[in-house]
């Protein structure tokens, strides 16, 4: 069958110079991290992404399973704009061809994606690549592999408290948000890592996260579930701010 989405899409990226956007700077001074789906119910894509950049979101990261590549891509020209207008950075989950067409300046695995030397095969050397993390030994191979230009360039901790959006995995707890900020901090040789907590984190929490050794954090439903998404963004850096 025939894609009719698939003229579109290459038109939407056609010309795009791959990962417009040099981010070493951008990536490391980022603190507040944001994943959605595509807002299917909704209807809002854009204009909550807009929203959420305005409130002060650093990254955004579209992560949404029910999405085919076609589609994905269809979403991702829409981020892509409204990140470019704001100066801000916007991600690729787990498809590194979908990374590697839509220009994508940030690309997400897990620890069961795609591996680190195989993602490099296929995106740009300046594409900032980050891995999720569930243990001390995961974070302490995070932390080794930082070195060098082919390595990771920033890591997730979490989740720290149990989430919908992560069914059946196990909150790791805030013991391991300690962990990480130890690793990265005695790794020395003059790396800095970022690295950001995740999972179930908001307003009520985002203090004990703070003070358990983070200074960044990935969020979900603490903005899409929020009614107003820009006051949402703001109030969690102030909230990162003031701890």
């Amino acid at each position: 069958m025939t894609n009719v989405a698939a003229p579109a899409v290459r038109a939407q990226f056609r010309g795009t110079t791959l990962v417009p956007m040099t981010q070493p700077d951008a990536l490391a001074s980022a603190r507040l991290y944001l994943c959605t789906d595509a807002r299917k119910e909704q209807g809002d894509f854009e204009d909550f992404v807009d929203a959420a950049f305005e409130g002060g979101v650093d990254i955004i990261q579209l992560r949404d399973k029910t999405l085919e590549a076609a589609e994905e891509l269809e979403m991702l020209a829409v981020l892509r704009s409204v990140a470019q207008r704001h100066g801000r950075l916007w991600a690729v989950n787990d498809r590194a061809d979908v990374a590697s067409i839509s220009g994508a300046p940030v690309f997400h695995i897990g620890q069961k994606d795609l591996p680190l030397t195989a993602a490099r095969t296929l995106l740009p050397n300046v594409t900032g690549i980050g891995l999720s993390t569930h243990t001390t030994e995961q974070i302490d191979a995070a932390v080794a592999t930082a070195q060098g230009p082919l390595g990771l360039d920033y890591f997730c901790v979490g989740p720290v408290w149990a989430t919908p959006t992560k069914p059946g995995r196990a909150a790791v707890g805030l013991d391991l948000v300690t962990y990480a900020a130890e690793a990265v901090n005695r790794s020395g040789d003059g790396v800095t890592l970022p690295w950001f907590a995740i999972g179930g984190i908001d307003l009520s929490n985002v203090e004990q996260v703070v003070k358990a050794g983070a200074s960044r954090i990935v969020v979900v439903r603490a903005i899409t579930a929020a009614t107003d998404p820009t006051a949402a963004a703001k109030s969690l850096l102030e909230a990162l701010d003031t701890v």
